[in-house]
């Protein structure tokens, strides 16, 4: 199977992540959604990544289908989204938080980064930043153990805290979130993790 998009893409690290954890063999298609955008759309109308595309052809779009799939794949007993309960809410509590605030900070990144300085919505930014820091507020009060087993919330939410890092470091320092900031480096040390870190964040210039 192949993986399409690059690792400065939280969601597609997420699902790289998922495929290294379970032990899932894949190619890696690294084309710039902004950069090939004409040839990203023949993988997937939308021109958004990630996609993956399976063995027999088929393509998976949006990276909560493509893991969905990949729990079905590999069966409940070592799908890294719980089945049930508790445990499975508060996967996706953490899950929903962080994916909003990627979201949160994208908008915020897009605004600062690409739009002209004259151009600039401040109270849009600032909205955004309001929204993505009350989540990683939340996430800091989330019981985090250091011995459970690696699952998707715990994925996605180190993927969340290396994209802030990447793009806007100085929303995360250590000493307002130390719960968080444990995590983060302990999933960093982790070999899922060092195999996809992207040292640097491909600013978007159109599309």
């Amino acid at each position: 199977m192949i993986l399409v998009g690059q690792y400065d893409s939280p969601y597609v690290r997420r699902v790289a992540v998922a495929l290294l954890t379970l032990g899932i063999a894949y190619e890696h298609d690294t084309r710039s959604v902004f950069g090939e955008f004409d040839s990203m759309r023949k993988t997937n109308p939308l021109g958004r990544i990630p996609s993956l595309v399976l063995n027999d052809g088929e393509v998976l779009i949006d990276s909560a289908a493509i893991l969905d799939h990949i729990d079905e794949t590999v069966g409940p007993e070592r799908a890294l989204l719980p089945r049930a309960g508790r445990a499975r809410r508060q996967a996706l509590k953490r899950i929903a938080l962080a994916t909003g605030a990627i979201d949160k900070i994208g908008s915020y990144n897009y605004e600062r980064l690409i739009r002209p300085p004259a151009l600039r919505w401040q109270s849009w930014m600032d909205r955004c930043l309001t929204q993505a820091l009350g989540a990683v507020a939340a996430l800091e009060t989330e019981p985090w153990a250091e011995a459970a087993p690696l699952d998707m919330g715990a994925i996605t939410v180190g993927c969340m805290l290396d994209y802030m890092h990447l793009t806007a470091p100085d929303l995360l320092p250590g000493a307002r979130y130390p719960v968080l900031d444990a995590l983060w480096r302990r999933l960093s040390a982790r070999p899922e993790f060092r195999q996809t870190a992207s040292q640097t964040y491909n600013v978007p210039r159109g599309g």
